[in-house]
């Protein structure tokens, strides 16, 4: 079996799965946020539902719509907070202690290897970087595994990604996804578990692990799956205080393909409008007019894409054209980029800097586009009107080019820059 299947095969309490067989899982963790949980909530309530699986166990992050931008957006957060005081849940994350869901699950050790969990939010895959398996869902599955701790699952076939090598300078993990993603389209890893291994594992980063997971889904992936090494364990080592088990794949897991990336060989990629496999070296896109740059969400959030970003901004201004966004994925990273002195590089460059929230990702708030206007975005999908008017576009890009766009006002890559003034 694959990690994958073992692990559903762990929790449905089976000695063995097989791809396409239909089982029913113990959950360890069911998510909602504020779009989705009042869904769910509704479901749970019209179905007769009186009382949750286990209160310890169901987590809710409001982040899309927070700091809430309407009335409409109050009402939701407004359920969700209600509904979480008569249940007992414990695990609310509001405006003030939260954060972007997918940056802020991990963070707060609520999830470690070999645990099993359902959100419903389509990048729930993003805690594969860990060992875990984790994918989204939708309201009224949500709603039955908050009463039953349940869920159903046909156990996916698994595509297996063989990563050698290690990063060139600039390049990160957003590229390395947005490379594969380019390679084997938006249905790739239709229903499949996409499987790293090999040695160019280890040369990547926690924060550039938690990328390519999140955005499995865009390569049509039910799931990502990384092994757990001493990378991992030094992540998780303080954050999860409670025995885990990881699983590996065994030497004789049958996988529908294997790909090779030699990650020494990548350069930085960007992600055209409108699919997120419409991919080309950002080079071949240089002098393309931006109106916008969005450095943030639960793809490129994280301390790595804040620490890349002020990195190229030192001491260079944001071109007078561009309007650029800086939105740490959570409270504890917006901290640290304080203490760490790079609030006061992003404000000294021009930049406006947003307290954590999905915002203009899903063309939410804190900053949507005009008709006609383009985006550079580290966010994960640029489908038509994703930030906004159906006539504006989005670019996506690694932390590193978005920033070096962002000074210059058109796609950029960071050896472009002049010299800094500081």
């Amino acid at each position: 079996m694959t990690s994958t299947q073992k692990l559903l095969a762990r929790a449905a309490g089976l000695s063995r799965v097989h791809a396409g067989q239909l089982i029913e899982a113990r959950l360890d963790w069911v998510m909602g946020n504020d779009i989705t949980s009042p869904v769910a909530i509704e479901a749970f309530e019209k179905t007769g539902f009186e009382q949750v699986f286990d209160p310890e166990h169901i987590i809710f992050v409001l982040d899309h719509y927070t700091p809430c931008k309407d009335i409409a957006s109050a009402r939701l957060c407004q359920c969700v907070r209600q509904f979480a005081n008569r249940h007992g849940i414990r695990h609310l994350y509001d405006t003030g202690k939260a954060g972007i869901e997918h940056a802020l699950i991990p963070e707060q050790g609520l999830i470690a290897p070999g645990e099993c969990m359902i959100g419903a939010d389509s990048h729930t895959c993003t805690y594969g970087a860990l060992g875990a398996f984790s994918t989204g869902i939708g309201s009224t599955d949500l709603a039955a595994a908050m009463a039953t701790g349940t869920c159903w699952f046909r156990v996916p076939a698994a595509i297996s990604v063989i990563l050698e090598g290690s990063l060139p300078r600039y390049v990160s993990g957003k590229d390395v996804i947005l490379h594969l993603i380019g390679r084997i389209g938006v249905d790739g890893a239709r229903y499949c578990s996409l499987e790293f291994s090999g040695p160019g594992v280890h040369a990547l980063s926690m924060d550039d692990r938690f990328t390519m997971a999140n955005m499995a889904v865009e390569a049509g992936a039910k799931n990502a799956m990384f092994p757990v090494d001493d990378r991992t364990e030094a992540y998780l080592n303080g954050r999860v205080r409670r025995p885990w088990k990881a699983v590996l794949p065994d030497t004789d897991a049958v996988y529908e393909q294997t790909l090779h990336i030699d990650l020494s060989a990548l350069e930085p990629t960007i992600a055209l409008p409108h699919q997120p496999s419409h991919t080309v070296p950002a080079r071949q896109a240089r002098d393309l007019r931006i109106d916008q740059a969005v450095i943030g969400s639960c793809t490129n959030g994280r301390m790595q894409d804040m620490r890349t970003a002020a990195e190229i901004m030192k001491g260079r201004h944001v071109a007078d054209s561009v309007r650029c966004l800086i939105i740490p994925a959570t409270q504890d990273i917006y901290l640290q980029c304080l203490q760490e002195g790079l609030i006061e590089i992003f404000v000294r460059a021009g930049c406006a800097v947003s307290t954590p929230t999905c915002g203009p990702c899903l063309g939410g708030h804190m900053g949507c586009l005009a008709e006609g206007e383009r985006a550079v975005a580290t966010t994960n999908r640029n489908f038509v009107g994703r930030m906004g008017a159906r006539s504006s576009e989005v670019i996506l890009a690694s932390p590193a080019i978005a920033a070096a766009s962002a000074v210059t006002g058109h796609i950029a890559l960071p050896d472009d820059l002049p010299e800094s003034e500081g």
